[in-house]
């Protein structure tokens, strides 16, 4: 596993190591020791699993304390356009935003932890986007900067 800083202060890119063969592939998605050494140390409590057609805009969703939510995503199939921005108000990177790509080739996956607002768009039909959260989802105070297209959650 490779583990990469970004400019955002917090946010991590994470390349697995993928073995391949005639068979297919093979990835550990997640290990907690891995994901602890690498500065991830937090407790997931809930998965969450979205299939969105292409164009579809998702976010930028965030909640307020004491619900926020720190998240590990990542792309089954398809892709996507992430986007990350800082909301952290003491933060040197706040309102500053993080865009890439992430799809079921490239394998990447991103560590956003609290303080993020977090959002994609699907590049392609039937995409399958998968977030693990470290804190269950809290419908009140759940917060959103911009509603979705063509479907709302």
């Amino acid at each position: 596993m490779k583990v990469t800083k970004l400019h955002l202060d917090g946010i991590l890119l994470i390349e697995p190591a993928v073995f391949t063969d005639e068979r297919g592939y093979f990835y550990e998605s997640y290990n907690h020791s891995a994901f602890k050494n690498a500065g991830v140390d937090v407790n997931f409590v809930q998965d969450n699993q979205s299939l969105s057609s292409k164009g579809v805009l998702r976010g930028l969703h965030f909640q307020k304390p004491p619900f926020e939510q720190g998240k590990l995503v990542r792309v089954v199939k398809g892709a996507v356009l992430d986007v990350v921005v800082d909301i952290r108000k003491k933060s040197p990177t706040y309102g500053q935003n993080l865009v890439l790509r992430l799809d079921e080739v490239n394998k990447l996956m991103l560590w956003i932890p609290p303080g993020f607002a977090h959002g994609f768009m699907t590049l392609e039909e039937d995409t399958i986007f998968l977030y693990k959260c470290t804190n269950l989802y809290n419908k009140i105070q759940r917060m959103a900067f911009f509603g979705m297209t063509r479907n709302s959650t």
